[in-house]
């Protein structure tokens, strides 16, 4: 199934259809500075707080910035939205190029797209704007 009919926000549909499913490409990442809440019912849930990671340019003249993320847990955003007919689940995984530099995500199935935990070891990792960091890998019935 063709996952481009359920996106909306694509940054450049040729390059992200390259190879093996759909890649995803990161529009933010943040630091949790403050726990959100989880309770059993629901009526005590609270976001964490967040701070924004800021992004620098290599060179003055360059278009992009880029993220420096040291080791640690972020979340991170999508450009792209997903929405999904409630008979539909996405699986979406990290691309090998990011894993190969000592950062992951869990492998989510998911509707729609929010924000994902990122995990990143080691010296840390620089991330690009619009970067594919993450692949739709498939779209199954429930």
């Amino acid at each position: 199934m063709d996952p481009t009919q359920f996106l909306e926000d694509i940054v450049h549909g040729p390059t992200q259809a390259e190879g093996r499913g759909f890649d995803l490409t990161v529009a933010a990442a943040y630091e949790v500075d403050a726990p959100g809440r989880v309770d059993f019912g629901g009526g005590e849930l609270e976001a964490p707080a967040l701070t924004a990671c800021e992004r620098t340019r290599r060179n003055p003249d360059d278009d992009y910035e880029w993220w420096h993320l040291d080791s640690g847990q972020y979340l991170i955003e999508y450009n792209e939205s997903l929405d999904l007919p409630p008979d539909l689940v996405a699986e979406i995984q990290t691309r090998e190029a990011v894993r190969e530099r000592g950062a992951f995500h869990p492998t989510l199935s998911v509707q729609s797209l929010g924000r994902v935990p990122l995990s990143i070891g080691g010296a840390g990792i620089n991330i690009k704007e619009n970067a594919r960091v993450s692949t739709i890998v498939g779209i199954d019935r429930r």
